[in-house]
């Protein structure tokens, strides 16, 4: 019986090392670049990208490299995502880098290190969030609003 649980073991290890990537790993699937209309933008000299509808458009933009600040605007109890959203990205009070209107459901931004608060609205309704953008992994953002209207 000693012999199961030393193999058990490290079966349950590789296993949790290995299901957490699997999701992912459906995101490196091949995009019909055909349908897909996302384009690097330009604002200030701020470099983003903005869109995600349909799911080739969402993997596109979720395989691209460089931005370090990845934002997801969802709605509902469904977290369905939404691409009405108006973003403004700030590095301090008063100093706006970015402004976007009718933006997402994804949106990508390349920044410089730094602090940044970020604002994002949709149908008047609020959501505020402060990242630090450093040189390590991206920031991860998710903006959810209750309504689905």
């Amino acid at each position: 019986m000693k012999r199961v649980f030393s193999f058990m073991l490290p079966i349950a290890a590789v296993a949790a090392l290995v299901f957490p990537v699997m999701p992912q790993a459906a995101n490196l699937e091949p995009v019909d670049s055909a349908g897909v209309q996302v384009q690097q933008q330009q604002q200030n000299g701020i470099n983003y990208l903005s869109g995600g509808i349909g799911v080739d458009e969402a993997k596109a933009i979720q395989q691209t490299t460089g931005y370090n600040l990845h934002m997801t605007f969802a709605v509902g109890a469904q977290d369905e995502y939404t691409a009405d959203v108006d973003v403004m990205i700030q590095k301090s009070p008063g100093q706006t880098v970015l402004t976007l209107t009718q933006a997402g459901p994804l949106v990508y931004v390349q920044l410089p290190p730094g602090k940044y608060t970020v604002v994002a609205t949709r149908n008047g309704e609020t959501r505020h969030d402060v990242t630090d953008i450093g040189s390590g992994t991206a920031r991860n953002l998710v903006f959810h609003w209750n309504d689905a209207g």
